[in-house]
């Protein structure tokens, strides 16, 4: 079962129904983070190459003086690491990065699929060889016209690929109650872990084996966007997915357990489950 995906353009945002009638916001990223990750990502790139070039203009002399033969295998060598450095920074980042490469992880945006799901290295092979083709004329010109002018502000890669550019949730620091502890304090002092409401629960395991990995992937993704979420929207979808995870399972709440609580446990059992098939 497919998500249905949504674009709100008045907000720019990614809407994705899940098969529970379920609907989850995700920001699209704006040509603004994306310039920020592209430059951050290039200042990389180009010290990582320039490293390679030096390591192989000190080494090369000595190879040509001992015979040519290994200076060409060198040069070759070289020219292969320059196209795996090119190509291979963006796409093997994406593929198994969750979607970052870091000047993204530092934007606060990553790839996803339309459907909302994570790329794999099919997607980000795809989008990184027309990459080639956003950067003409000259510094992702085309690419830019493209993120301009599409509904979904996509790349052409992003438009060969089926992908989408979204801004991560930033998450919310904890607050303290104590007064005298500074900001730095966690540096210097380990936390103490804060136990899980769902850790003492169990469900029977005949209900959950009724449950399937797309209702693991939209559990997931409630947990993932809970925070951003108002209250009563939260408790709402929260209600609604509970509904939708009783309905298929015969699964019932633990007594005293909350409804996110009871999702927790049905997610927290689910993960073994895909974890033991594995």
């Amino acid at each position: 079962m497919d998500p249905s995906v949504q674009i709100d353009q008045s907000s720019d945002q990614l809407s994705i129904e899940t098969p529970e009638l379920v609907a989850i916001q995700m920001p699209i990223a704006g040509i603004g983070s994306r310039f920020i990750a592209l430059l951050v990502d290039y200042v990389i790139w180009f010290v990582g190459i320039g490293l390679v070039a030096w390591i192989f203009a000190f080494l090369l002399p000595g190879l040509t003086a001992f015979n040519r033969m290994s200076a060409q295998w060198a040069t070759a060598v070289y020219l292969f690491l320059i196209f795996l450095f090119n190509w291979g920074y963006f796409t093997l980042f994406e593929a198994f990065w969750n979607g970052r490469t870091p000047g993204k992880r530092i934007a606060r945006i990553r790839v996803i699929q339309r459907s909302g799901r994570p790329i794999g290295l099919f997607e980000s092979m795809a989008r990184n060889f027309v990459r080639y083709i956003d950067q003409i004329p000259f510094f992702y010109a085309v690419g830019a016209i493209a993120i301009f002018v599409t509904r979904d502000h996509q790349r052409l890669g992003d438009l060969a690929a089926g992908t989408l550019v979204v801004r991560d949730r930033i998450e919310e620091a904890p607050t303290s109650t104590e007064s005298t502890r500074t900001f730095t304090a966690n540096i210097f002092a380990p936390a103490v872990p804060t136990p899980e409401p769902h850790a003492g629960f169990s469900l029977p395991v005949h209900g959950i084996a009724r449950l399937s990995v797309a209702d693991l992937q939209v559990l997931e993704s409630f947990f993932a966007r809970r925070l951003d979420m108002p209250l009563a929207t939260r408790s709402v979808l929260a209600q609604r997915i509970a509904a939708a995870i009783q309905s298929k399972s015969g699964l019932e709440p633990p007594p005293g357990a909350s409804v996110e609580t009871f999702l927790e446990i049905t997610a927290r059992q689910l993960r073994d489950v895909a974890r033991m098939h594995s």
